[in-house]
């Protein structure tokens, strides 16, 4: 029997070979072999404990399992086509190491339960590995801002200069939307902590087993309540495709400002040449390549999810040969995502800032013009909207005269408000009027220094 399939004596045909290769998985989920092989030993112990197997075949089971184990890591382990799945090839295996006793391993249980279970052992794994690789990212965003706290540069909105601010507000915001993402993740580990190990096909099983004890030694919180659903849900590798496809777009946003700041327009950052490449025809070129593959590998997390949600769509409930294609798609968002933080991580710290070009470009068009028109409301007792109009035409002014607003003179702004003193000069500087966003969430230096302590305490 060990080369013919399990349900070889159901058929009198061979399976074709062209069904054989699009039907087998093992080249994809044998990547589950460590967490297929540790939840057969759990399910092992569960049987020999409630006395549905005998104690020494029990034995004889998880020792066999630990020595195929061995083999896989040591690469020694012939994965077979024709067997389909890692399920089966471990299956096979154990029958040429034990022998028949092997034929014990499947009581009580399904490749239905069995695969789901693998899964999401293999999510919470990979969820926890996905979480330390955000923390590095955001690690390094603390690191680079502590040293431009006090850095002005001018804050965009529409890509136009609309006001100053600290270059270390800037690099935060992106701390913000990471750990937006590391609570995404964290909560998919809270909503799959569900063992669906004893649902069997779908209906459950007739033998006594214990769930609970194969949830306590499997690391879930407890058993699944409903069979069927049990063996049909993927919500929790949708949650986790969701989850990746997120973060994915949040470093290709910041891969986006890095390649326009980086540009020669801008020139507002650099990176060292380890995080660059050259042309082959133009000498003079240092390109940000790194940026542009995090700012592209966002659209194979994108595909990954839709594709998952588009087989999901239209299935009946429970198990249905569609899902096969689900291990394929998580593994292989999971593996950019990997590699897109760890680019994204090692960007961050050869990141150069050109502090007197973000100083330079911070007091052009006129970003302080909104610390006028509040300067007028706050002494002046007039309305936002009087003191706006006011500051509009201050702008009109300074355009025409083709002057800096820190360029103008008194003389020169009290045509437009006749009430003023050289106490408004200051609103123009532009470290000024970062300083004084001192509300909760502001630029300022202030602000910003107490919000690094708070985020190197929670990191």
């Amino acid at each position: 029997m060990k080369n013919k399939t399990i349900w070889s004596n159901r058929f009198k045909n061979k399976t074709s070979l062209s069904f054989q290769k699009i039907g087998s998985s093992i080249n994809i989920d044998k990547r589950l072999y460590a967490q297929d092989i540790a939840a057969s030993i759990v399910h092992a112990q569960m049987l020999i404990k409630q006395k549905i197997i005998k104690k020494e075949d029990g034995n004889k089971i998880i020792n066999g399992l630990k020595k195929i184990k061995v083999q896989i890591d040591k690469g020694n382990f012939q994965f077979k086509e024709k067997f389909e799945d890692i399920h089966l090839n471990i299956e096979k295996a154990l029958f040429e190491i034990i022998g028949p006793v092997a034929g014990f391993l499947h009581t009580a249980r399904s490749r239905n339960d069995q695969v789901v279970t693998d899964f999401k052992l293999w999510i919470k794994d990979a969820s926890k590995e996905t979480l330390r690789n955000i923390s590095l990212v955001m690690k390094n965003l603390i690191k680079k801002a502590e040293k431009n706290t006090d850095t002005v540069m001018p804050g965009f909105t529409h890509l136009k200069n609309a006001q100053p601010i600290s270059f270390a507000h800037y690099l935060l915001s992106y701390y913000e939307m990471l750990k937006r993402d590391k609570k995404r993740f964290e909560n998919n580990l809270k909503l799959l902590d569900e063992c669906p190990l004893g649902s069997a096909a779908l209906s459950g099983t007739s033998y006594k087993i214990d769930r609970n004890y194969t949830s306590k030694k499997l690391g879930f919180k407890k058993p699944t309540d409903n069979s069927i659903d049990a063996v049909s849900d993927r919500d929790f590798a949708i949650d986790f495709l969701y989850a990746s496809a997120l973060c994915a777009m949040h470093l290709s946003r910041l891969a986006e400002d890095f390649i326009i700041y980086n540009s020669d327009a801008f020139n507002l950052i650099s990176f060292k040449d380890g995080m660059l490449t050259g042309s082959s025809i133009m000498p003079q070129k240092k390109n940000p390549d790194p940026a542009e593959l995090i700012r592209g590998k966002v659209g194979i997390n994108y595909g990954k999810l839709n594709a998952m949600l588009t087989i999901m769509k239209g299935l009946p409930m429970s198990y249905f040969k569609d899902m096969q294609d689900d291990k394929e798609l998580v593994f292989s968002g999971y593996d950019t995502l990997k590699d897109t933080l760890t680019l994204t991580a090692e960007l961050i710290n050869s990141l150069n800032v050109n502090k007197a070009n973000m100083l330079f470009m911070a007091n052009q068009g006129y970003t302080t013009a909104t610390d006028f028109a509040d300067y007028l409301v706050k002494y002046k007792n007039l309305s936002f909207r009087e003191s706006y109009a006011i500051s509009a035409k201050l702008v009109n002014y300074a355009e025409k005269s083709k002057k800096l607003l820190s360029e103008l003179n008194l003389h020169e702004i009290k045509k437009f408000h006749k009430d003023l003193d050289k106490s408004v000069l200051k609103v123009f500087d532009v470290k000024n009027s970062m300083n004084t966003k001192k509300s909760h969430g502001g630029t300022s230096v202030i602000n910003v220094k107490s919000m690094l302590k708070k985020y190197k305490r929670e990191i």
